[in-house]
């Protein structure tokens, strides 16, 4: 297997004396062969600790990008770092025998995330810990302002395990797996089980609400954790939920297509790569097209398909589409109303809208018949132009309407992975976003590690590789006749045997601290104080703030803090500190706080808000790029 070498990156351009590098005149075909082997090594050289690009990291990480700024991206997050690992164990268990170091390194380094205390909270005693979504290279926590919880790393975690934990069984490490991977496993679960019905930020990191995404990963992890559970002989009571969670998953179509986030105040209309990336993770090749759980080829899935990228096809908004027929593949992006770098292709969703029509060509193909329903017929007449509606094409001869349909998906799947190609550097290298009018100067942050992963699960669904199924009969999918807002309180424990520290239930009080400080673009408030818990004084490992209510006729900052004071309590002294943007120094308010605390096991106590006291601080100017991700 051939990998390019000697890799560095250097100024957003890949260089090295062995890189692969072809023109962009080669046919299709040869420029899947090279580019996935780019890209295998790419996701590879983004992982601790032997990564080319990511000196630093730990073992088992996964670096998001090795971009240190505009954007920063050095750093791990549950999400990615999980969507890449399925895409790791699925190529293991296609028989790439030498990845299999790196996916128990991954155990180990999740194990030890799990544990630590971090801005959303602890494992022990409610598992809010683990809907943290970021940590530094080391694994340590990261202590900026964020958008957090969010709900679907647990879940893509330990999809991603499951998958390797079905192949351990399969090859008579059943004990190991009990023993070691589980309990992992059974934390992310619970997890799942307690707060699917809680809302979150969503896939973008961007809108509190309910996603589409998050609650389609919800329901694979509940299915495939009973199984496994069932299989290794405990419980999952989490896992009781899925129906539930299944049930919820269907009230995001709104009649036309899949509104991404609900139960938000976003603003937008909803067409969003949230929900085609969403069947994609879900896929499995021998699911059913009508099945709830809302596959690739589901007439739902195929109707919001095009609703998304016909979105896109407007040149107003992405003038590099123009002239482009309707019945080819074009850049898309993850929603019309993005700004983030001015709101651009990116690479990982083009390539995964190639990869979505692979799968519902596969799922075709599989059950040997297409069935156009109302909904789908539109996505069908752009494909088939002498497609009628309530009519199933059973696979005949090669000249039937089946294989008509299924060689133009096929070829309009081929169609955006040659827009890929064609905005893909010579060297291989894939960034987060290409520039939305011409020449599709690739941007943001390089190297991207999601980009080089969702390349390689693109080209093995083309060339015919699936990862295992993973749902059951669907006589055991049948919808709950209502949909109810349940849940099942969690149990959580360290996972001890794959590395995990030891962690008791910590003896704490919440209080709740809030100040109206007005703020710019860029600026986040925390909170400071004389305790370890509140970093003792030293701004930089003071506890963060939220913004989520923040309005500009009341600029709330707020925290909710467990803090350690022992079982007599204690007064405690605190302020609040800004963090200015483009390296400024930290701007600290005047004179002290405090707050009297009682012991581990009393009232949490509600601090009355305050104003902030002292000078404010000031933006860096238009030359300080802000990260937003």
């Amino acid at each position: 297997m051939f990998y390019a070498s000697s890799l560095l990156l250097l100024a957003g351009v890949w260089v090295g004396s062995t890189v692969a590098e072809w023109p962009q005149g080669v046919p299709l075909d040869e420029f899947i062969v090279e580019e996935r082997e780019i890209a295998l090594r790419g996701v590879l050289d983004n992982i601790g600790p032997n990564g080319a690009r990511v000196p630093g990291a730990a073992p088992g990480i996964v670096i998001a990008s090795p971009s240190k700024q505009n954007p920063d991206y050095f750093y791990t997050w549950t999400r990615d770092a999980s969507l890449t690992f399925k895409t790791i164990v699925d190529e293991f268990i296609d028989g790439n025998a030498d990845l299999q170091p790196y996916i128990d390194d991954f155990v180990h380094a999740q194990a030890i995330l799990q544990t630590g205390s971090n801005p959303s909270g602890t494992l022990l005693p409610s598992g809010t810990g683990l809907g943290e979504p970021k940590y530094k290279a080391d694994g340590t926590r990261f202590n900026g302002n964020w958008g957090r919880p969010q709900r679907d790393g647990p879940a893509l975690r330990a999809t991603a395990l499951i998958g390797y934990a079905n192949w351990l069984v399969e090859h008579g490490e059943k004990e190991r797996v009990k023993t070691v991977i589980w309990p992992v496993i059974a934390n992310d679960l619970s997890y799942v089980g307690e707060y699917w019905n809680s809302t979150g930020f969503d896939l973008w990191e961007e809108v509190m609400g309910s996603s589409f995404f998050t609650t389609q990963s919800q329901y694979r992890s509940l299915v495939e954790g009973g199984t496994l559970a069932e299989t290794l002989g405990v419980l999952c009571e989490a896992c009781s939920e899925a129906p539930q969670v299944l049930c919820f998953l269907q009230t995001y179509w709104n009649g036309e297509y899949f509104t991404a986030n609900i139960n938000d105040n976003s603003g937008r209309g909803g067409v969003d790569a949230n929900t085609i990336l969403g069947p994609i993770a879900a896929f499995d090749l021998h699911a059913a097209c009508d099945s709830p759980s809302l596959q690739p080829c589901h007439s739902r899935v195929l109707a919001n398909f095009k609703v998304f990228v016909d979105t896109f096809r407007n040149s107003s908004l992405y003038p590099i589409n123009a002239g482009i027929p309707s019945t080819e593949g074009i850049a898309v992006g993850r929603y019309p109303e993005d700004s983030y770098f001015i709101g651009n292709p990116w690479y990982l969703i083009t390539l995964g809208a190639a990869e979505f029509l692979y799968d519902a060509v596969a799922q075709w193909a599989a059950q040997g018949f297409i069935t156009i329903t109302p909904t789908s017929l539109p996505f069908f007449l752009g494909l088939y132009p002498n497609a009628t509606t309530n009519s199933t094409y059973k696979r005949h001869k090669n000249s039937s309407p089946f294989h008509a349909i299924v060689n133009a998906t096929t070829a309009y799947a081929d169609s955006f992975v040659s827009i890929a190609q064609k905005y893909t550097p010579s060297t291989g290298s894939l960034a987060e976003q290409f520039l939305k009018t011409p020449p599709g100067t690739p941007l943001s942050a390089t190297a991207l590690t999601w980009s080089f992963a969702s390349f390689v699960s693109m080209s093995a669904r083309r060339a015919g590789r699936f990862p295992p199924s993973w749902l059951p009969s669907s006589s055991s999918l049948s919808l709950p006749s209502t949909c109810t807002a349940s849940s099942v309180t969690g149990t959580y424990s360290p996972a001890t045997a794959a590395g995990a520290p030891e962690v008791t239930v910590p003896c704490t009080t919440t209080v709740r601290l809030a100040v109206n400080a007005t703020t710019y673009y860029g600026e986040n408030v925390y909170v400071v104080g004389n305790i370890t818990d509140l970093g003792i004084w030293d701004a930089e490992n003071a506890q963060t703030m939220r913004s989520d209510r923040y309005t500009e006729a009341w600029p709330l900052w707020y925290a909710e803090v467990p803090l350690d004071v022992g079982p007599e309590g204690a007064v405690v002294a605190y302020k609040y500190v800004r963090q200015q943007d483009c390296g400024q120094d930290w701007v600290w308010e005047e004179g002290n706080r405090t707050v009297v605390v009682p012991g581990c096991g009393g009232e949490g106590v509600v601090e009355e808000e305050g104003a902030w006291v002292g000078r404010g601080g000031s933006a860096g100017g238009v030359s300080c790029v802000k990260d937003k991700r």
